[in-house]
Protein backbone atom coordinates (compact mmCIF):
# COMPACT_ATOMS: atom_id res chain seq x y z
CA UNK A 1 0.00 0.00 0.00
CA UNK A 2 1.18 3.42 -0.88
CA UNK A 3 0.22 6.12 1.60
CA UNK A 4 0.55 8.93 3.04
CA UNK A 5 4.20 9.34 5.75
CA UNK A 6 3.07 10.05 9.51
CA UNK A 7 6.12 10.95 12.07
CA UNK A 8 5.50 7.61 13.92
CA UNK A 9 7.44 6.33 10.24
CA UNK A 10 10.82 7.92 11.14
CA UNK A 11 12.30 4.88 12.27
CA UNK A 12 11.05 2.46 9.21
CA UNK A 13 12.56 5.76 7.01
CA UNK A 14 16.17 5.80 8.64
CA UNK A 15 16.38 2.19 8.58
CA UNK A 16 16.04 2.59 4.63
CA UNK A 17 18.17 5.76 4.56
CA UNK A 18 20.72 4.31 6.83
CA UNK A 19 23.20 2.74 3.94
CA UNK A 20 22.74 5.67 1.30
CA UNK A 21 24.10 8.24 4.04
CA UNK A 22 26.78 5.31 6.25
CA UNK A 23 28.04 2.94 3.48
CA UNK A 24 27.02 4.54 0.32
CA UNK A 25 27.23 7.64 -1.83
CA UNK A 26 23.59 7.65 -3.16
CA UNK A 27 23.14 10.65 -0.63
CA UNK A 28 25.80 13.40 0.13
CA UNK A 29 24.55 13.34 3.90
CA UNK A 30 27.13 12.01 6.05
CA UNK A 31 25.86 11.83 9.28
CA UNK A 32 22.19 9.92 9.50
CA UNK A 33 20.10 12.28 11.24
CA UNK A 34 17.82 11.47 14.39
CA UNK A 35 14.81 10.10 14.57
CA UNK A 36 13.21 13.61 15.77
CA UNK A 37 14.91 15.29 13.12
CA UNK A 38 13.19 12.89 10.75
CA UNK A 39 10.04 13.36 11.99
CA UNK A 40 10.27 17.20 11.66
CA UNK A 41 11.13 16.80 7.74
CA UNK A 42 8.27 14.80 7.44
CA UNK A 43 6.16 17.20 9.39
CA UNK A 44 7.54 20.22 7.44
CA UNK A 45 7.71 19.05 3.85
CA UNK A 46 4.12 17.58 4.44
CA UNK A 47 2.70 21.38 5.04
CA UNK A 48 3.62 21.66 1.19
CA UNK A 49 4.42 18.83 -0.52
CA UNK A 50 3.56 14.76 -0.39
CA UNK A 51 5.85 12.25 1.03
CA UNK A 52 4.66 8.70 0.57
CA UNK A 53 5.76 5.50 1.78
CA UNK A 54 5.25 2.10 0.61
CA UNK A 55 3.57 0.01 3.13
CA UNK A 56 3.34 -4.06 3.22
CA UNK A 57 1.71 -4.24 6.38
CA UNK A 58 4.91 -5.38 8.26
CA UNK A 59 7.34 -3.27 7.29
CA UNK A 60 8.10 0.25 4.97
CA UNK A 61 9.67 -0.80 1.73
CA UNK A 62 10.14 2.55 0.53
CA UNK A 63 10.05 6.64 0.59
CA UNK A 64 9.51 9.10 -2.03
CA UNK A 65 9.12 12.76 -1.30
CA UNK A 66 9.20 16.15 -2.85
CA UNK A 67 10.64 19.50 -1.95
CA UNK A 68 11.33 23.10 -3.13
CA UNK A 69 13.43 23.57 -6.51
CA UNK A 70 15.49 26.60 -5.05
CA UNK A 71 14.13 29.26 -3.20
CA UNK A 72 13.22 32.22 -5.80
CA UNK A 73 9.65 32.92 -6.93
CA UNK A 74 9.78 32.03 -10.30
CA UNK A 75 10.90 28.34 -9.14
CA UNK A 76 7.55 27.83 -7.61
CA UNK A 77 6.19 25.52 -10.11
CA UNK A 78 8.95 23.22 -10.15
CA UNK A 79 9.79 20.61 -7.56
CA UNK A 80 12.85 18.53 -6.30
CA UNK A 81 11.52 14.91 -5.92
CA UNK A 82 14.02 11.88 -4.27
CA UNK A 83 13.30 8.50 -3.02
CA UNK A 84 14.91 5.41 -1.47
CA UNK A 85 13.86 1.71 -1.43
CA UNK A 86 14.68 -1.06 0.86
CA UNK A 87 17.94 -3.17 -0.52
CA UNK A 88 15.66 -6.18 -0.29
CA UNK A 89 13.18 -5.67 -2.63
CA UNK A 90 15.21 -3.43 -5.35
CA UNK A 91 14.35 -3.88 -8.87
CA UNK A 92 10.84 -5.18 -7.55
CA UNK A 93 8.66 -2.14 -8.51
CA UNK A 94 8.53 -0.29 -5.37
CA UNK A 95 10.61 2.51 -6.93
CA UNK A 96 8.24 2.85 -9.91
CA UNK A 97 5.32 2.77 -7.81
CA UNK A 98 6.30 5.53 -5.35
CA UNK A 99 7.34 7.88 -8.09
CA UNK A 100 3.97 6.96 -10.18
CA UNK A 101 1.97 8.22 -7.04
CA UNK A 102 4.19 10.64 -6.09
CA UNK A 103 3.88 12.57 -10.08
CA UNK A 104 0.53 11.58 -9.98
CA UNK A 105 -0.20 14.07 -6.96
CA UNK A 106 2.53 16.78 -7.82
CA UNK A 107 0.47 17.01 -11.41
CA UNK A 108 -2.43 17.49 -9.39
CA UNK A 109 -1.56 19.86 -7.12
CA UNK A 110 -0.21 21.96 -10.28
CA UNK A 111 4.08 21.42 -10.72
CA UNK A 112 5.43 21.93 -13.55
CA UNK A 113 8.50 20.04 -13.47
CA UNK A 114 10.24 17.52 -11.25
CA UNK A 115 13.80 17.64 -11.10
CA UNK A 116 16.15 14.50 -9.34
CA UNK A 117 19.72 15.02 -8.50
CA UNK A 118 22.06 11.48 -8.99
CA UNK A 119 25.11 11.09 -7.22
CA UNK A 120 27.72 9.72 -10.15
CA UNK A 121 28.22 6.88 -11.25
CA UNK A 122 24.54 4.96 -10.41
CA UNK A 123 23.46 3.09 -13.29
CA UNK A 124 20.26 2.05 -11.20
CA UNK A 125 18.84 4.91 -10.35
CA UNK A 126 19.74 6.38 -13.83
CA UNK A 127 17.78 4.03 -15.65
CA UNK A 128 14.64 3.93 -13.42
CA UNK A 129 14.30 7.47 -13.56
CA UNK A 130 14.81 7.53 -17.79
CA UNK A 131 12.66 4.74 -17.82
CA UNK A 132 10.13 6.91 -15.84
CA UNK A 133 10.39 10.25 -18.37
CA UNK A 134 13.28 12.12 -16.82
CA UNK A 135 15.72 13.26 -19.32
CA UNK A 136 19.29 14.33 -18.36
CA UNK A 137 20.28 18.06 -18.34
CA UNK A 138 23.69 17.91 -16.99
CA UNK A 139 26.42 17.15 -14.40
CA UNK A 140 28.03 19.19 -12.09
CA UNK A 141 31.54 17.58 -11.40
CA UNK A 142 33.33 17.39 -8.02
CA UNK A 143 30.60 19.26 -6.08
CA UNK A 144 30.26 16.79 -3.39
CA UNK A 145 33.09 15.44 -1.46
CA UNK A 146 32.24 11.97 0.51
CA UNK A 147 34.16 8.82 1.96
CA UNK A 148 37.58 10.42 0.51
CA UNK A 149 36.62 11.37 -2.61
CA UNK A 150 34.91 13.84 -4.97
CA UNK A 151 31.45 13.52 -6.32
CA UNK A 152 29.55 14.35 -9.19
CA UNK A 153 25.93 15.05 -9.38
CA UNK A 154 23.97 15.03 -12.80
CA UNK A 155 20.56 16.37 -12.76
CA UNK A 156 17.16 14.99 -14.23
CA UNK A 157 14.14 16.92 -15.26
CA UNK A 158 10.34 15.32 -15.80
CA UNK A 159 8.10 17.67 -17.38
CA UNK A 160 5.09 17.27 -15.36
CA UNK A 161 2.85 19.71 -17.15
CA UNK A 162 3.71 21.56 -21.02
CA UNK A 163 6.17 24.76 -20.51
CA UNK A 164 4.21 27.21 -22.18
CA UNK A 165 4.22 31.05 -21.93
CA UNK A 166 1.30 31.19 -19.76
CA UNK A 167 1.89 31.40 -16.10
CA UNK A 168 -0.25 28.57 -14.23
CA UNK A 169 -1.77 28.96 -11.16
CA UNK A 170 -0.01 28.67 -8.06
CA UNK A 171 0.28 24.46 -6.85
CA UNK A 172 -1.86 24.08 -4.24
CA UNK A 173 -0.61 23.01 -0.80
CA UNK A 174 -0.90 19.11 -0.48
CA UNK A 175 -3.34 18.93 2.49
CA UNK A 176 -5.14 21.22 0.62
CA UNK A 177 -5.22 18.94 -2.77
CA UNK A 178 -6.42 16.05 -0.37
CA UNK A 179 -9.56 17.77 0.49
CA UNK A 180 -10.57 19.19 -2.51
CA UNK A 181 -9.85 15.29 -4.07
CA UNK A 182 -11.88 13.87 -1.24
CA UNK A 183 -8.52 11.85 -0.90
CA UNK A 184 -7.82 9.54 2.61
CA UNK A 185 -5.03 8.21 2.68
CA UNK A 186 -4.44 5.95 5.30
CA UNK A 187 -2.24 6.38 8.22
CA UNK A 188 0.08 3.69 9.73
CA UNK A 189 -0.99 2.95 13.27
CA UNK A 190 0.88 4.72 16.21
CA UNK A 191 2.28 1.34 17.00
CA UNK A 192 5.03 1.66 14.88
CA UNK A 193 6.49 3.64 17.26
CA UNK A 194 7.10 0.90 19.82
CA UNK A 195 8.08 -1.46 17.03
CA UNK A 196 11.29 0.69 15.79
Amino acid sequence: MIRTATEADAAEILRIYRPAVQDQVTSLETVLPSEDEMQRRIRTTLVQFPWLVHDDGDRLRGFAYAGPYRQRQAYRWSVEVSIYVDLSVRRQGVGRALYERLFEILTGQGYCAAVAGIVMPNEASRCMHEALGFESSGVIPAVGFKFGSWRDVGWWIRRLRPADDVEPPLPLAFPLWQQQHRLSLQHAPQARDAQG
